[in-house]
């Protein structure tokens, strides 16, 4: 990926529609809509599909580490995202410091989505899970630190 600024309109939107694009995914995410009750419909069916004789624990199981691994890979495409679009910012002290301000981004936002979560009847508001969301955006941005080294 270069990272040359785009100065122009189209590659700013190109930089920064897909960051935004998936903030309100992950908006969306922390919905009634993708509750635990909600998303056991769909998990639950399937896995007894693949698996018939799982067992109610395991099942229950299963489905905690899906919505968890969900918390760890949607912050890790935002960090992925952020990281792309503050990267080729035009403002050179974002551009500088890239890493610091996606992971700020990924952290503030994390937070920011549980505390909403709070508000939510279906959902609870869970500082470990916004530890998960920053432990994935984390992991995406050292990744990419380490691929992009000092480039």
């Amino acid at each position: 990926m270069s990272s040359a600024p785009s100065h122009s309109g189209p590659g700013r939107l190109s930089r920064y529609l897909p960051l935004v694009i998936w903030l309100v995914v992950i908006s969306l995410a922390s919905s009634d809509e993708f509750s635990a009750s909600n998303t056991s419909r769909i998990i639950g069916p399937l896995v007894l599909w693949l698996f018939p004789h799982t067992s109610a624990d395991t099942l229950a199981t299963i489905h905690f580490m899906v919505r968890k691994l969900a918390h760890l890979s949607e912050y890790a495409v935002l960090g992925v995202l952020a990281a792309r679009a503050f990267r080729g910012s035009t403002h050179p002290t974002l551009r500088r410091h890239w890493f610091l301000a996606a992971f700020l981004l990924v952290a503030i936002y994390s937070l920011l989505d549980e505390f909403h979560q709070i508000f939510v009847p279906s959902r609870t508001a869970s500082f470990t899970d916004s530890l998960i969301d920053m432990t994935g955006g984390l992991a995406a941005l050292l990744v990419l630190r380490r691929r992009w080294g000092s480039e």
